[in-house]
């Protein structure tokens, strides 16, 4: 079950009541920068995390400013679209509403969902990879700072590379499924507040493993793990050797 830390409490709660009631993920995010697509990014793994676990989610999208252009910048990240507005969902009810906002941003009353955040503030990252940046941001949990430079967009990049290399390679062996091991690994590390950085080190794990770990073993790990991420790590895959 997926358990996050209130922000309000410093307590770890249950993002999802019950299986299978409807649960509202509102993003507050205004302006067009790195920090609020931050909030963006940890409501999509919020969303994307409670739909593994078959959990029926809403994800809406609130904030006054540029909110226009930061669905095209969050939609170039890979976040899948919000719903604008918290009227739409007035009348629909839900178990539980997570709020998604900036440490200095507002929410309403209910459960908070804190996201540090982007150093050195900018108002962009025009010139970046957009996947790269979503495996920078990713790299850092999201109530801690990310640093985010020219450097920590390039090692995300090379990063990248190396996986889909890895995992268009893997994918020509026969499949073979992910170890119950490792699958509980992933499960545990982002069922435990989004650990998303542990998930990260998991995929490394499996990267460096010796031969007892057959080729379709990873794949499948890496391909199961990026429905997630959302990190493309199967787009290389069926192209030329």
């Amino acid at each position: 079950m997926l358990r996050i830390i209130d922000a309000r409490t410093g307590e770890p709660v249950a993002a999802a009541p019950a299986r299978r009631c409807l649960t509202r993920v509102e993003a507050h995010a205004s302006g067009y920068g790195t920090g609020a697509l931050r909030v963006l990014l940890v409501a999509d793994l919020l969303v994307r995390a409670l739909e593994l676990g078959g959990t029926p989610v809403m994800a809406l999208l609130t904030g006054e400013r540029e909110r226009a252009e930061l669905r095209t910048a969050g939609a170039a990240l890979g976040i899948r679209p919000f719903e604008e507005g918290r009227e739409l969902a007035a009348g629909m009810g839900a178990a539980r509403t997570l709020h998604v906002a900036g440490e200095d941003g507002e929410a309403p009353e209910g459960v908070l969902v804190a996201v540090a955040p982007v150093l050195p503030a900018a108002a962009a990252q025009p010139d970046a990879d957009p996947t790269a940046l979503r495996l920078a941001l990713l790299s850092h949990h999201h109530r801690d700072a990310v640093p985010l430079d020219a450097d920590a967009l390039g090692q995300s990049h090379a990063t990248l590379v190396r996986w889909r290399r890895a995992v268009a390679d893997w994918a020509r062996q026969p499949s073979r499924p992910v170890p119950d091991e490792v699958r509980g690994r992933l499960h545990t590390a982002w069922e435990d507040d989004l650990d998303l950085p542990e998930v990260l080190r998991v995929l490394r794990s499996v990267e460096e493993a010796g031969p007892e770990l057959p080729a379709g073993a990873r794949f499948e790990t890496y391909a199961y793990a990026d429905r997630l991420l959302g990190l493309e790590l199967t787009r290389d895959v069926g192209g030329a050797a």
